[in-house]
C-alpha cells in the first residue's frame, strides 16, 4: 500500500467510509430487514456456543486480551518502539490511525446509541453501545497499521504474505470472538472494521511513514572542493531484490532528486560476485558506487575500491547484513538509498587475509572465524535461507552447537605463539552481530586493530553462562571465553577446520593471517 498513489488509497478508503455510512444509516433508522439477519444471527450463534463450556472460556480470553486495557497498551507498546527505533514518521502514523479509530468508534457508539443484543453468552452483561463494534475497529487499525509496517521492512514477499495471512486471520478471530458470544450484531462487526480500514488508508494517503529524506532533514554539508560532476554507479546483486526494474526505478528517482546523474547499473554474476563491476565503475570515474547485497557482496565491492578514495554507499539487501548493522545504516531498503545518496564518507578499516588450502590473498570487512561459526555458514541450507531468512542460520547453528574442540596456536603483532583450545574462535572488524548481540564489545571499524575472541564451552549447557557473559559484556576472560586484540593476527589449527570470512564458507584450512590496513575505505553512513 504504501506505494500506491494518493489517489488509489482515496478511492479505497472512500469506498471503506461510504459503505460504513450506509451501514450506520441502516442501522440507525433501524431497517427491518438488517434488524431481522441481525438478531437471527446473533441468538443462533449464542444458541451454538453456549454448551461448549471450553469454546466460551476461550471466546473470554480473546475478548479480554483484545479489550479496550489491552489494546491501549498493546497499541502504545507499538507506537513507543517505532519511536525508539528512530521510525519517528511510522510512529506518528500509528498513532493518528490509532487513536482516530479510537475516537470514532465511541463517539458513533454514543450518536447511533444502539444496545447490545440481551441474550450473551457470557453472565457479564456490557452497557457501552453496541455500534460500532470497539473489538472489530481496534482489531482492523492495529493490523491495517502492521500491514504497512510489513510491507516497509520486511523484504521477502513470503514473509510479507505469512504475516499479512496471519493478520487477517487474527482479525477473523476477533470477529467470530464478538459474534459467538453475542456481545454485538454481525451490522456492528462489519461497521467497525469498516471504519477502520477507511481510516488505514485516508491517514496513509496524506501521511507517508516512510522517513524523510537525509537531504531534507539534514544540513547540506560542507564541501572544500565541490565536486564538478556526479557520476553514479550502482553494483547490485540481482536476486536480493524483489523486482530489479522497480528498484532500478526508485534508485534512478531518488538520485535524481538528490542532484546524482543517472545510475549507470552493474549486475553481479555467479562467476562474478561484484569485484569485475567495481573495477568497471572505478575505470569509468565514478564519483560514488552504491551496492545492493549481502555482506558478501559488499566485501567484494568494497575490497575492489578500498584505496580509490572513491565512497562506497551500502544497501543492505541479505540477511546477516553486519556491516551494514554495526554502520548503523537502516535496513529500510529506501532508507539505505537515501543515505548513500545524502549521508556522509567515514574513513574504515579492512582486513587483508590469506591462508592455506586455496585461499588466495583476500579481505573482509567484518568477520573472520574458524570452527564452531564457521561450521554454521557451511551448514546453512541456502533453500530454507531463500525461504525464512535468518531463521536458517538457527538451524544451522543448533546442529552445529557441540562443533569439536580444536587445538590452536595465536600469535598477536608478530609476538610468540601462545597455543589454546577452542570450539570458536571469531576475529572482528565490528562488535555487534544480529538482534545486537555484543560479541565483541570494544571493536571498532575505525580503529586500526582488530579483536579476537574465543570460545570454549566444555558441555551443551556451558553455552548459557557465556552467552550471558557475551551479552553483558563483562571483561572477565578465562579458559572458556578469551579475549585479544591487535593489529595483525595469525591463527593455525591442529587439524581441517571449517573456516569463514563475513559469513561466506571459504573452505576448511589449518591458517588465517590477518592485518588491519586502517581507514582503508570510504564508506557512506548517516549523518
Amino acid at each position: 500500500m504504501i506505494d500506491r498513489s494518493r489517489a488509489w488509497l482515496l478511492t479505497w478508503s472512500g469506498l471503506c467510509l461510504g459503505l460504513f455510512a450506509v451501514v450506520t444509516t441502516l442501522v440507525a433508522t433501524t431497517w427491518q430487514p438488517l434488524g431481522e439477519f441481525d438478531r437471527d444471527v446473533s441468538r443462533s450463534a449464542a444458541d451454538w456456543t453456549s454448551p461448549h463450556e471450553l469454546l466460551v472460556d476461550v471466546l473470554h480470553v480473546v475478548e479480554v486480551a483484545s479489550d479496550t486495557i489491552a489494546a491501549t497498551i498493546i497499541s502504545t507498546v507499538l507506537v513507543l518502539l517505532l519511536w525508539l527505533k528512530g521510525q519517528r514518521r511510522a510512529a506518528v502514523y500509528g498513532a493518528i490511525v490509532m487513536l482516530s479509530s479510537f475516537a470514532l468508534t465511541h463517539i458513533m457508539k454514543a450518536v447511533v446509541g444502539i444496545e447490545r443484543p440481551d441474550w450473551s453468552v457470557l453472565a457479564e452483561q456490557l452497557t457501552s453501545g453496541s455500534y460500532p463494534s470497539g473489538h472489530s475497529a481496534w482489531i482492523v487499525s492495529i493490523t491495517g497499521v502492521l500491514v504497512v509496517l510489513s510491507q516497509m521492512f520486511l523484504r521477502r514477499p513470503g514473509l510479507r504474505r505469512t504475516a499479512t495471512a496471519g493478520l487477517v486471520l487474527l482479525c477473523l478471530l476477533i470477529f467470530a470472538d464478538r459474534i459467538l458470544l453475542a456481545r454485538h450484531f454481525p451490522s456492528d462487526v462489519v461497521g467497525g472494521a469498516l471504519l477502520s480500514a477507511g481510516i488505514v488508508l485516508l491517514v496513509l494517503a496524506f501521511f507517508s511513514p516512510q522517513p524523510r529524506s537525509v537531504a531534507e532533514s539534514a544540513e547540506p554539508l560542507f564541501t572544500s572542493v565541490p565536486a564538478t560532476t556526479r557520476d553514479l554507479h550502482v553494483v547490485l546483486n540481482p536476486i536480493k531484490v524483489e523486482d530489479v526494474g522497480q528498484f532500478q526505478s526508485i534508485v534512478g528517482a531518488m538520485a535524481a532528486e538528490a542532484g546524482w546523474n543517472a545510475p549507470v547499473w552493474h549486475l553481479t554474476t555467479v562467476e562474478d560476485p561484484g569485484t569485475g563491476m567495481a573495477h568497471a565503475a572505478s575505470v569509468a570515474g565514478a564519483d560514488l558506487v552504491v551496492v545492493c547485497g549481502g555482506d558478501g557482496t559488499v566485501r567484494e565491492v568494497c575490497a575492489e575500491l578500498a584505496g580509490t578514495g572513491i565512497p562506497v554507499g551500502i544497501i543492505p539487501a541479505g540477511t546477516g547484513n553486519l556491516l551494514a548493522r554495526n554502520l548503523d545504516i537502516p535496513l529500510y531498503i529506501r532508507s539505505a538509498i537515501d543515505v548513500a545518496l545524502n549521508g556522509q564518507d567515514r574513513a574504515i578499516d579492512m582486513v587483508e587475509v590469506s591462508g592455506d588450502g586455496g585461499l588466495d590473498d583476500t579481505h573482509f570487512m567484518v568477520m573472520a572465524g574458524m570452527g564452531f561459526d564457521a561450521a554454521i555458514m557451511e551448514g546453512v541450507n541456502e533453500e530454507i535461507k531463500a525461504k525464512v531468512g535468518w531463521l536458517a542460520y538457527v538451524w544451522s547453528a543448533l546442529k552445529s552447537l557441540m562443533f569439536p574442540a580444536v587445538r590452536l596456536e595465536i600469535s598477536v603483532d608478530d609476538g610468540p605463539f601462545t597455543k589454546h583450545r577452542a570450539r570458536t574462535v571469531v576475529v572482528g572488524n565490528v562488535g555487534f552481530l544480529q538482534a545486537g548481540m555484543p560479541l565483541l564489545p570494544d571493536a571498532a571499524i575505525d580503529d586500526g586493530v582488530l579483536d579476537v575472541v574465543m570460545l570454549h564451552p566444555k558441555r551443551f549447557l556451558s553455552w548459557l553462562p557465556i552467552v550471558w557473559r557475551v551479552m553483558a559484556k563483562r571483561s572477565r576472560t578465562d579458559e572458556t571465553l578469551d579475549r585479544m586484540t591487535g593489529r595483525k593476527v595469525i591463527i593455525r589449527a591442529a587439524a581441517d577446520t571449517p573456516r569463514q570470512l563475513d559469513g561466506d564458507s571459504v573452505g576448511p584450512g589449518r591458517e588465517l593471517v590477518m592485518e588491519c590496513v586502517h581507514g582503508r575505505l570510504l564508506v557512506r553512513v548517516p549523518r
